[in-house]
């Protein structure tokens, strides 16, 4: 097997195994710290947490006059 397809192979084995039940890539603690004010809302009020982390965003509930459920910081860089 070619090296690039073994190297790619693997590294689709490895972000599947990071999967959540959803198929969709679990979020880090890094891409889920957004300021308050710049929270763009991902739920409905009243959504609970495992709601939120199925639509594959995070949640906070830290501060109680911030959005708790919210998108993920986008990625800065593209890791292929």
């Amino acid at each position: 097997m070619d090296h690039k397809v073994f190297c790619l192979f693997a590294i689709a084995l490895i972000v599947g195994s990071f999967s959540t039940a959803h198929g969709q890539a679990a979020l880090t603690s890094e891409q889920c710290t957004v300021q308050p004010v710049a929270r763009v809302n991902c739920g409905e009020p009243g959504i609970s947490p495992t709601e939120c982390f199925n639509k594959g965003c995070c949640y906070d509930s830290s501060d109680p006059d911030a959005i708790w459920c919210f998108y993920a910081r986008p990625d800065d860089e593209c890791v292929l």
